[in-house]
């Protein structure tokens, strides 16, 4: 059991590292959007499925309650919580319309739309990422190295790993980056 411990952990660091220093540019590109974004009042809306549902969730707590200081509420809303939306939209159309329906209902022009897919090619993620696209969001992406994503958003952050841990172990601190630096700027700390 050492091993694999040493050897999860490792990787995990690994990817990390890798992913952070091809990155850093445009993570601060990115923090730069969101700021604009939310002073002008809109809002983030985020989407993903299993694990990177639970991420939606745990990243848009993190933006309206607080990540490290008391601060006002920014707006961000997990489309994934909603279970009446989305066993409506997936009983009655079909499980690739439950976020870009969600999308074309709350997503206004000069909002973010950030979807999550590890694979990049969630057919409900992509679907959501055009109809945002199309009604002018910006669209950042989260996936791994693979997949449709990466072409189709103004930012994508692609992990470059095989390993669906590790992709979202960088994903979270990836949000948690981007949490943590949006608030610094939004409230001039």
């Amino acid at each position: 059991m050492k091993k694999i411990i040493q050897q999860s952990v490792e990787e995990s660091i690994q990817a990390k590292q890798q992913f952070f220093k091809a990155n850093i540019k445009s993570i601060e590109s990115c923090v730069n959007t969101l700021v604009a974004a939310l002073k002008k009042g809109r809002k983030i809306l985020l989407f993903g499925n299993g694990g990177s549902a639970a991420d939606c969730q745990h990243i848009a707590a993190e933006f309206v309650n607080r990540f490290q200081m008391e601060r006002h509420p920014l707006a961000a809303i997990a489309l994934t919580c909603d279970t009446s939306i989305l066993t409506s939209i997936g009983n009655d159309y079909s499980f690739e319309d439950i976020f870009s329906k969600q999308i074309q209902a709350l997503g206004k022009k000069g909002d973010i739309a950030l979807g999550i897919t590890t694979s990049g090619n969630s057919p409900n993620v992509i679907k959501a990422i055009l109809a945002a696209k199309k009604q002018g969001l910006t669209v950042i992406g989260f996936s791994g190295n693979k997949g449709k994503l990466k072409e189709i958003c103004d930012i994508p952050f692609c992990v470059d790993s095989k390993t669906t841990a590790r992709i979202q172990e960088v994903h979270i601190l990836l949000a948690h980056i981007l949490c943590d630096l949006t608030e610094r700027l939004y409230f001039n700390e």
